[in-house]
């Protein structure tokens, strides 16, 4: 019959009906945040701390990622970014300001290099993390310029701990080839230009530096993905290291977090 609404419409309907009577009695009631979205805000919290100490790093040879360490302008980078340069272009992923700097020195058998830019105006150094208190599946956060696209952020979970990852020799940057150990093994994607960026937690605190280069096993288009995580992979920055230029740094490698008193 004419406007009688069928059977099989009626379900829909009522479930319509209830839907604009929720609304009405829910009056100013906010609705509890979900897992999901506390998650999500966790997330969005992290990237903010994090996005103003990673900078993007250019010269002739190539593009890659670095971390701000200090207020001095010391940025803490792969050895294989650097490559043979000594003179870079770096801007902050929050910037578009191009700011000159000088290697400090590197260190290719951690794949570890500093660099120092001159203009230091605004610089907010990384908050570094424990690695030790590192857990499998805990939540980590990769940002860097993979590509060339800056401040880009991927998201995943420690995967491993103590990984012994070989890299082979790499003649585009001149950097021979190694064994990093205890390393941090990580889901979250890590590509290209990456390398040298940050691996955060969810305090905001860097617990590595990502390096992506041709695995020595498998296809050559798959990237090993690590980031640093003893004592030895982030160099401590003090004032006679900084005046280095030659590549020659302290025997035992460069410490995590430690630096010299003035």
């Amino acid at each position: 019959m004419k406007g009688v609404p069928h059977p099989l419409h009626r379900p829909a309907l009522v479930l319509v009906a209830a839907a604009v009577l929720a609304g009405c009695t829910a009056g100013d009631e906010e609705p509890a945040p979900g897992p999901a979205r506390s998650l999500e805000e966790e997330f969005v919290s992290v990237v903010r701390q994090a996005l103003p100490s990673v900078v993007e790093i250019t010269h002739d040879g190539g593009v890659g990622s670095g971390v701000v360490f200090d207020g001095e302008g010391h940025i803490v980078t792969n050895a294989h970014v650097v490559g043979t340069a000594t003179a870079f272009d770096v801007r902050v992923a929050t910037s578009s300001a191009v700011r000159r700097a000088t290697l400090v020195y590197s260190y290719p058998v951690e794949d570890l290099a500093v660099i120092r830019v001159e203009d230091t105006a605004g610089l907010v150094p990384a908050r570094f993390g424990e690695p030790r208190d590192l857990r499998v599946g805990e939540i980590v956060m990769a940002v860097g310029s993979p590509l060339g696209l800056e401040g880009s952020v991927t998201q995943g979970i420690v995967s491993a701990l103590g990984r012994s990852v070989p890299e082979p020799p790499d003649p585009a940057s001149g950097t021979p080839g190694t064994v990093l150990r205890q390393t941090i093994q990580t889901s979250a994607p890590i590509n290209p230009g990456n390398s040298g960026g940050a691996l955060v937690d969810l305090d905001g605190e860097v617990v590595g530096i990502p390096t992506s280069r041709p695995s020595t096993r498998g296809s050559a288009a798959r990237r090993r993905v690590s980031g640093s995580r003893s004592r030895r992979t982030s160099p401590g920055t003090s004032r006679a290291r900084s005046s280095t230029t030659d590549g020659s740094c302290d025997p035992d490698g460069p410490r995590w977090g430690s630096r010299s008193s003035p």
